[in-house]
């Protein structure tokens, strides 16, 4: 295991949210441009536990689970999106940014592509800079 996850594994909660899937407007060929496609979403967030071991029992202490599938909904609603490149890059932007996130792996995949395998799909992980 690398030294950055080792970190992460030893000083974060991992949350995350597994097989979520929403019907996106997406794809580059013109028989995707007509309906929705299902894409499956699996994202995982680290949380310092400094930022997230609530003492309160309060949700107010920790991040929600809604913030993910918000982020992932609001970004969907916009409109159509050509790769699945660009709505991981999109969705990670708003996800590292949220305060008491420190690194978020995220993937999408489309099952429905092809009928010889069980999905394509991107997948990216990214940490916040030291501060």
């Amino acid at each position: 295991m690398s030294e950055l996850m080792t970190d992460l594994a030893l000083n974060c909660r991992r949350l995350f949210l597994r097989n979520h899937t929403v019907d996106v407007r997406i794809g580059a060929h013109d028989f995707e441009k007509h309906a929705p496609q299902r894409i499956v979403f699996n994202v995982e967030l680290f949380v310092p536990y400094s930022a997230s071991t609530p003492t309160q029992d309060d949700l107010s202490e920790v991040v929600d689970y809604d913030f993910i599938r918000e982020v992932i909904a609001q970004r969907v609603a916009q409109g159509h999106i050509v790769l699945q490149e660009t709505l991981c890059d999109d969705l990670m932007r708003v996800l590292i940014a949220h305060p008491q996130v420190q690194a978020v792996r995220l993937s999408s995949c489309k099952p429905d592509v092809y009928p010889d395998c069980e999905a394509v799909g991107v997948e990216i992980f990214q940490t916040k800079s030291p501060t």
